[in-house]
């Protein structure tokens, strides 16, 4: 299976958490195609397909941002510091090469750490984010400013990468995925054409973990149903566990979330619609908030009806995640087949 072409453009694009608008502009480009586009003061992507009835509107929300780096400090040797971004595990970073994207271009570098004594290897300490600096090759802190400046984000230096069995590895799968899957679940339910209509947002910073772009978003729009997609962890990997939150191996299909954060009915009626189509599945469980746009959406206004649709991923938030092209076009699929089954009499309220 070929990587669609919108989505390979989403992967190549950097846009870490509140530098997001490089791969919100080919998002919103391929929108303008057959939806009517706007965006709001937080940098949210919005596309509309207008239905053909009265029926509710459905919101579908995929965040646009990745995980970065963000510089703090340059000393006296030109090498910068730097802080996250979202959440690392700082042992992938050591290492990577990266790009600092500033005013001027992009400023490729290098993670290092810091050189400890000659240690024992009982001595040996876990390696900590502040424990890293990106070194771009500068002679002194002079040099470093005249390239970069303070508040500059970072991203890893990664392409994506074909693998075997319609399988990709890339940088920020998490959570482009989602932003794709979104925009071409609005673009079949033009297609087919729709009784409601169906608003597609690529929403800012959902990394840094408050949801502020899915909380703007949620209240302008005012949905009657919502759905969030996004990743979510592969249990098929040492150490996964499915006894945590259900079993979601890469080519299960799209993982419907139960529990805490998501609307019963809604979780039900979603799960009828992949049965009911023959699409791949497979049901993840939440035991609490679902760390997705969903958590602000969910409980927008008076609150608003929510699911959770996600794609299982493999080494979530580093260099390597690989996902499923087979996982991702069965999340299409369901959003829009259950677009299509939306109407006036929809009704997901407890």
């Amino acid at each position: 299976m070929a990587v669609p072409d919108l989505l390979r453009r989403l992967l190549e694009t950097p846009g870490p958490t509140g530098s997001e608008s490089a791969p919100a502009a080919v998002w919103r480009e391929a929108a303008s195609a057959f939806a009517e586009v706007s965006g709001d003061v937080v940098g949210n992507s919005i596309a509309r397909v207008a239905g053909t009835g009265k029926g509710p509107t459905l919101a579908l929300f995929g965040h646009v941002d990745e995980i970065g780096l963000t510089v703090t400090h340059a000393d006296e040797r030109g090498n910068l510091a730097v802080r996250g971004l979202g959440g690392w595990n700082p042992q992938v970073l050591f290492g990577q090469r990266v790009e600092i994207l500033t005013r001027d271009g992009r400023v490729p570098g290098v993670v290092a750490a810091k050189r400890e004594p000659r240690q024992k290897p009982e001595e040996k300490k876990r390696v900590e984010l502040e424990d890293l600096h990106i070194d771009i090759g500068a002679s002194d802190a002079e040099d470093a400013w005249r390239v970069v400046r303070r508040g500059d984000p970072a991203v890893l230096a990664v392409q994506p990468l074909e693998l075997l069995n319609g399988r990709i590895a890339s940088r920020a799968l998490d959570n482009r995925l989602g932003a794709y899957v979104v925009l071409e679940a609005a673009r079949r339910a033009a297609e087919a054409g729709t009784q409601v209509d169906v608003v597609a947002v690529a929403t800012v910073e959902e990394e840094v973990g408050d949801f502020l772009g899915a909380r703007a978003a949620a209240f302008a729009l005012e949905p009657a149903v919502a759905i969030a997609v996004d990743v979510t962890w592969a249990s098929d990997v040492p150490g996964g566990d499915p006894k945590d939150y259900g079993e979601q191996k890469l080519g299960d299909g799209t993982a419907i979330m139960r529990g805490p954060g998501v609307a019963p009915a809604l979780f039900e009626t979603l799960l009828e619609t992949a049965e009911a189509e023959g699409i791949q599945h497979c049901v993840e469980v939440s035991t609490g908030r679902s760390h997705t746009d969903a958590d602000a959406v969910y409980v927008s206004r008076a609150g608003v009806p929510t699911g959770v649709v996600s794609i299982p991923l493999r080494h979530m938030h580093t260099p390597g995640e690989i996902c499923d092209l087979g996982d991702v076009e069965a999340c299409v699929a369901l959003i829009a087949a259950f677009a299509r089954r939306l109407g006036p009499d929809s009704d997901f309220a407890r």
